[in-house]
């Protein structure tokens, strides 16, 4: 096992929360994303570093989200386009802020305003032998797959240490090699006031529509390998686009529809706790009455406080269109990790 990494002095970051270093801060913080990516080689834990010669630093693979991006996508995106390698996210990381320098030309203008950044970052497994080839060579000119106590010693940024650390503690705890079980409520749909028809033929409105090709996108930052659904139209609605966007594999399950868990919910708690056991990446998507069972069956396999207090307890549990990661630890069987991602208005 890796020893002990320096980091930085414990504390709130110069310049943020309070803590002023001279001139303003914007009130938005600059967001931009990025991943770990890692692979154990012959018991040694290994991550990939990257070389920007504009700057000439070392740092994980990161960049801006770009308008309207979801975070996820974006750490995604900027991996693909700072190594050429196409990752599946997983469990997060620490969130990193931190306050920019003041451009030279910001200067010469007499601007002291300081921008803070913030970049979100997840774990993402690379298979060995996997070789990166930087597409952008006046972006990143060099990669380097390191130990972690020689990436220790090249990060240039000292607060970088703080996601290295987080993933070497989840590697010792066995608890780094995790999966995606993503728990999705339909999107808005046609009220059932004005609704009279068929209960099961109630279709998403424009909001949902829009919600369920924002999932499209989105939920291919985990890669899941199948999804199941409600057969009621709202839930299939919501994730066919994504369905037929990938390829993935879609099924039905009656017992994830409301009528069959008013009559017997422990049906869906049973059928969630077998997607766990599975061990597959696989989308979930149903209906608010549902998600209490499933979303209580995922508190109960949490591996710790923390993640348990992450799954959502209360209704409505989550939004039209809200998406629920439950990274699940392939060792233990158990929730590690929890994240939530609203759709953009």
């Amino acid at each position: 096992m890796p020893g002990p990494l320096p980091g930085p002095p414990p504390g709130p970051v110069p310049g943020v929360a309070g803590h002023p270093a001279g001139g303003t801060h914007r009130a938005d913080p600059v967001r931009a994303a990025g991943a770990l990516c890692w692979h154990v080689r012959g018991g040694v834990l290994r991550v990939l570093l990257v070389h920007r010669p504009r700057y000439d630093d070392w740092s994980f693979p990161k960049g801006k989200l770009e308008a309207g991006e979801p975070a996820a996508v974006a750490a995604v995106r900027e991996v693909a386009e700072e190594t050429g390698l196409r990752i599946a996210l997983g469990r997060p990381l620490p969130t990193a802020r931190y306050v920019l320098g003041t451009s030279r030309s910001e200067r010469d203008r007499g601007r002291s305003e300081r921008v803070v950044k913030q970049v979100q970052y997840w774990a993402a497994h690379v298979p060995q032998g996997t070789s990166p080839r930087p597409p952008r060579p006046h972006e990143v000119d060099r990669t380097a797959w390191v130990d972690v106590e020689e990436a220790a010693r090249r990060l240039t940024r000292r607060g970088d240490q703080v996601q290295l650390r987080a993933l070497v503690a989840a590697h010792r705890e066995g608890a780094l090699e995790t999966w995606p079980l993503v728990v999705v409520r339909h999107g808005h749909a046609r009220p059932t006031t004005v609704w009279a028809h068929d209960e099961a033929d109630r279709p998403l409105v424009g909001a949902g529509r829009r919600e369920a090709a924002q999932l499209a996108v989105l939920l291919r930052s985990w890669a899941p390998a199948r999804v199941v659904s409600s057969p009621w139209e709202r839930c299939l609605q919501t994730v066919r686009p994504f369905v037929e966007a990938t390829g993935t594999r879609l099924r039905t399950k009656g017992r994830l529809t409301e009528s069959a868990h008013r009559r017997d919910p422990g049906k869906v708690a049973a059928y969630t706790a077998k997607l766990v056991a599975k061990g597959r990446p696989v989308v979930l998507c149903t209906h608010r009455p549902v998600l209490a069972t499933v979303l209580a069956t995922l508190a109960e396999r949490a591996a710790h406080p923390g993640a348990a207090e992450a799954v959502p307890s209360d209704d409505p549990w989550l939004a039209p269109g809200e998406a629920l990661v439950a990274h699940v630890c392939r060792r233990t069987e158990r929730v590690v990790a929890v994240e939530r991602h609203r759709p953009l208005p």
